[in-house]
């Protein structure tokens, strides 16, 4: 018996075999019959009449790349594939449980056939490269399904996080102002209502800090506007800001060169903050932050620099991931700064790396820790 035909004819115990094998997954223990099932009886039968429909060899050719083979099965195929997709994400179903459903149930298939009445002769080959061609259109399709569903949950994320967090936090802030404003406070509620205000700046840069972190690993990068403007100007505003916070802490500023390119200045805010922010945080309590820019020709060099614990090699590798924090001793934890959710230098990488520049950092006992940015004046 040809192989389309065999499934065609044996449709109840293949689905039967899909049934146990899906109900083995965590999310299929508790589904019923019917939910368990969902697509795979139009499936295989839409994969059994696409077998043994014409096909020319441009439309072989697309079905070997995953993509239809143009047949009117072969759109059912596709429609019957989306759907079981999006019906097992529904479901709680991950990838990897939704294609190893489509390798169990090739596995099934194949098995069930071979210990049929089955005699081999030379239409074996035809059949077998027939039926995985529709497999794998059918595994792409659903695979493609299903991420594009979660592209549109995390979008949905992204604007949940963008609008509905932020616009209520920016009320909250707003309200703090006017009541600042107002002047019939006391001293202990004035100092409540300036609480109030730092706490939703801190809020304010961690939303921002996930929204960058999401935006950058759904593979889109950090989005830039680059502008005309001077990094030296930047830098001393952004440390002007730094010393109305904290009085106390040191910082040696020094600029030479031609320190003008075309950047976002909103991004490089982020990078200047950030990489100042930890120095604060893991240097040395009496010691300064050393910021420099140097014109390097067609770059600009920017280091942040501190004294503080020595950096292990081994850590270094890891610096700019997302959500690691380096050690540091108890008695420097006043340090750390609030809001801060381990995305810092992440972030600084990215941007970094969006404007077509490089980072790098050195750690020892002698020479204190420095981060080093190197910034092309132009976007590659």
């Amino acid at each position: 018996m040809r192989l389309a035909d065999f499934i065609l004819a044996n449709v109840e115990p293949i689905l039967a075999e899909w049934e146990r094998f899906a109900r083995s997954l965590a999310p299929g223990a508790e589904m019923d019959i019917a939910a368990l099932r969902d697509r795979a009886e139009e499936i295989l039968r839409s994969t059994a009449r696409d077998m043994v429909s014409s096909q020319t060899p441009a439309q072989q050719t697309s079905k070997s790349k995953g993509h239809g083979g143009g047949g009117t099965e072969s759109g059912v195929l596709n429609g019957a594939s989306k759907e079981h997709a999006i019906e097992r994400l529904a479901s709680g179903f991950n990838l990897i449980e939704v294609v190893s459903e489509y390798r169990a149930l090739r596995a099934s298939v194949l098995r069930l056939w071979s210990e049929s009445a089955h005699h081999a002769d030379e239409n074996d080959l035809q059949d077998l490269t027939r039926f995985n061609e529709s497999m794998d259109q059918s595994l792409a399709e659903a695979v493609r399904s299903f991420t594009d569903r979660i592209e549109q949950s995390r979008e949905l994320f992204l604007a949940t996080l963008g609008h509905d967090l932020r616009n209520p936090l920016n009320a909250i802030s707003v309200t703090a102002q006017l009541i600042s404003g107002a002047g019939q406070l006391d001293p202990e509620k004035t100092q409540l209502v300036a609480q109030v205000s730092d706490f939703t700046r801190v809020m304010s840069r961690m939303i921002d800090d996930l929204l960058d972190f999401t935006r950058s690993r759904l593979g889109r990068g950090m989005p830039i506007a680059p502008v005309p403007m001077d990094l030296r100007d930047l830098c001393d505003k952004v440390i002007r800001e730094f010393r109305a916070v904290d009085e106390n802490q040191k910082f040696c500023f020094q600029s030479s060169g031609d320190t003008n390119g075309e950047w976002d200045p909103d991004r490089l805010r982020q990078v200047v903050s950030n990489l100042i922010a930890n120095a604060i945080e893991h240097g040395a309590q009496d010691a300064s932050v050393d910021v420099s820019l140097t014109s390097k020709g067609s770059d600009v060099l920017l280091t942040v620099a501190n004294q503080g614990p020595v950096i292990p090699p081994a850590a270094l590798a890891t610096l700019f991931d997302p959500f690691v924090r380096g050690a540091k001793p108890a008695h420097m934890s006043k340090h750390h700064r609030p809001g801060s959710i381990g995305l810092g230098l992440y972030i600084v990488r990215e941007v970094v790396g969006a404007h077509g520049g490089t980072i790098a950092v050195t750690s020892s006992a002698s020479a204190g820790t420095a981060f080093t940015v190197r910034m092309p004046r132009r976007r590659p």
